[in-house]
């Protein structure tokens, strides 16, 4: 077979790959080595910014197909025809760790779903849990900050975390969840996915309905107990996931929504925008809207998981957001981290390029080009501003405008105080169904961490507990006891 002829990056061919320029057998390297040089340069310059969070991750390809129309809510191309199918790419990943991190560490999943729709890209970046730590998006560098290593001796250090917690009883519903039998999924295949956040759709009418994602295992869940998650592979969710895919067994999520009117947002017990509670599903139920498979590896792990961006406000026209205000913060948050981290042109990478034409007249930047979609991305001739007057520019369509936000009637100017929120019922309802062997499992994870911060937080960890369920905080002030006998 004749082999291709290897070449420099800017395609000229190389005659040797081995052996560098030299005076001589045992002389120094010569300056005129470019071929060398380029290979080293661009070897220090491999290696991107990891993510901040959700640094250990694994992707695929597949696709989405609608079963259930959602046309009386939502304009969104992608939901309104029946048998409709929709490519997707999709990471999982661990949160809090970085790329050194364990595949099963005790710690939430990323679920991040790329949508490539008729009309642009959307992304719905969530998580395998319902709910999230925290509802006020300045707290988020503080929460992750107690998550990371310890600063001083770069190790992993519990005590940060339970410290930031006992101050912070509002992630107690999570906790809740984190130190449960649920913590630590078996595989990316065996958890479900959740949007966590409340989205809004909106109809060819204008009105607003309220909603969240839930994608549902079709290979059922399964977790890891802490014993066996410590001698677990640390490469073992990234290798479960690609290995199921080359051998054809692809794997699949039911796709579901809950739905709210704006009407029944205003009458709700719950405030339906906190990221910290669930919705009832007896009162929201499920709606089983499609189903989501991966049946496509990546080629190149570095080219399409690691620069892949997902950006919770990459919306279509019918799909937007709402008050929550964990997501108003995740708006900015996201799209800057890649700007960051790959580049201003990041969304003209092949694994973040709509499908669709894209037109805009952002200009230049580091890697400026053009979309695989054929859209224009450089500099031309043409007017590089809006308004203009050239018919080939491109123009907004009022036929997406979104209806107006609902504004909460008599809302003033103030801190969001939160003081005064319910942060126990639902964590102790969660408790409350939970067998005795998972209530045991439950304090035996935190007592593991817990035991090793002073007495002022594992007494107002115990409280949060206590206010949840008095048999949450006994099992926890037992197991914690037990250690220290």
């Amino acid at each position: 077979m004749t082999k291709k002829v290897l070449t420099t990056s800017a395609g000229a061919p190389v005659s040797d790959d081995n052996n560098s320029i030299s005076v001589g057998p045992r002389g120094p390297l010569t300056y005129d080595n470019h071929y060398t040089f380029e290979k080293l340069a661009h070897f220090n310059r491999e290696r991107i910014p990891e993510r901040v969070v959700h640094a250990r991750g694994t992707g695929a390809y597949g696709t989405f197909t609608l079963t259930k129309s959602l046309k009386e809510f939502t304009i969104a191309d992608f939901l309104q025809n029946e048998g409709k199918r929709t490519d997707v790419f999709i990471r999982f990943s661990t949160v809090g760790g970085g790329q050194d991190s364990h595949d099963f560490a005790r710690d939430p999943r990323g679920f991040a779903i790329k949508f490539y729709t008729k009309q642009g890209n959307y992304d719905m970046v969530g998580n395998n849990t319902p709910v999230f730590f925290l509802r006020d998006p300045s707290k988020f560098p503080d929460f992750i900050h107690s998550q990371k290593k310890n600063p001083r001796t770069n190790l992993p250090d519990p005590r940060m975390a339970y410290e930031f917690w006992a101050n912070y009883p509002q992630a107690l519903h999570q906790v809740t969840i984190l130190m449960s039998d649920r913590g630590i999924p078996a595989s990316y295949r065996n958890m479900n996915g959740y949007s966590s956040h409340t989205y809004s759709f909106w109809n060819e009418k204008g009105e607003r309905f309220w909603f969240k994602w839930h994608f549902k295992t079709n290979q059922g869940i399964k977790t890891l107990r802490a014993e066996e998650a410590a001698v677990a592979d640390p490469h073992g969710a990234q290798q479960d996931l690609v290995e199921a895919i080359d051998r054809g067994d692809f794997p699949s999520w039911t796709a579901k929504v809950q739905i709210m009117t704006e009407q029944q947002a205003r009458d709700a017990e719950v405030n339906p925008f906190d990221l910290t509670k669930v919705w009832p599903h007896d009162e929201f139920p499920l709606i089983e809207v499609g189903q989501l498979e991966l049946n496509r590896n990546v080629d190149n792990y570095f080219a399409e998981t690691e620069q892949a961006a997902f950006a919770p406000s990459n919306f279509v026209p019918g799909i937007s957001s709402s008050p929550d205000k964990m997501l108003q913060g995740r708006l900015l948050a996201y799209q800057d981290a890649h700007r960051y981290r790959v580049g201003v042109n990041y969304n003209q990478l092949p694994v973040n390029a709509a499908k669709c034409p894209v037109n805009h007249y952002q200009r230049d930047g580091a890697m400026a080009g053009l979309c695989p979609a054929g859209g224009n991305h450089h500099q031309t001739s043409g007017a590089n501003f809006y308004p203009n007057d050239r018919d080939d520019g491109p123009a907004p369509d009022q036929a997406v405008a979104e209806p107006p936000m609902p504004v909460e009637a008599g809302a003033w100017l103030d801190r969001f105080d939160t003081d005064e929120e319910d942060h126990y019922t639902q964590a102790g309802n969660l408790f409350r169904i939970m067998s005795d062997d998972q209530k045991q499992q439950l304090a035996n994870n935190i007592a593991g961490g817990l035991g090793q911060c002073d007495a002022s937080v594992q007494q107002r960890m115990l409280a949060q507990f206590e206010k949840a369920d008095p048999d949450y905080a006994a099992r926890v002030a037992a197991t914690l006891q037990a250690y220290r006998v």
